[in-house]
């Protein structure tokens, strides 16, 4: 169904196009150069029938540009950026536990200590292969 609109919107739009560049401007354009009056219309019907015809395509334009829209969103569910699951929402917070300062030191005493545990190690006597810690 889509596909179809599309291309009928899409045939609206090159008419359109082909009748906008037909049509005579003040400064001359794809239709200038016509002059004569003995044809098939004069430049007066010629001017109506075109602007018509326009006319037409372009109200066939924006029906099928909403229609378009309106199919689009059709299937769209809303969506929210906030998770959806209650259980993962924080609750208020309660009454503030104090918090006790660490007990085996701060991180500069911690890097001390792996600092001499690396320094007790025997030196390795080859190449080897580099350990995770």
């Amino acid at each position: 169904m889509q596909t179809v609109i599309i291309v009928v919107h899409l045939m609206i739009v090159s008419a359109m196009i082909g009748l906008v560049l037909l049509q005579k401007s003040e400064g001359g354009g794809l239709g200038m150069g016509g002059g004569g009056g003995g044809g098939f219309m004069s430049s007066r019907g010629t001017a109506n029938l075109l602007s018509r015809t326009t006319a037409v395509l372009a109200v066939g334009f924006f029906l099928t540009s909403l229609l378009l829209s309106w199919l689009a969103s059709y299937d769209r569910k809303p969506s929210s950026i906030l998770p959806s699951d209650p259980a993962s929402q924080s609750q208020p917070a309660g009454p503030a536990t104090p918090i006790s300062p660490p007990t085996g030191g701060g991180i500069l005493d911690s890097l001390k200590k792996s600092d001499e545990r690396q320094q007790n190690q025997p030196a390795p006597t080859g190449p080897q292969a580099p350990r995770s810690q």
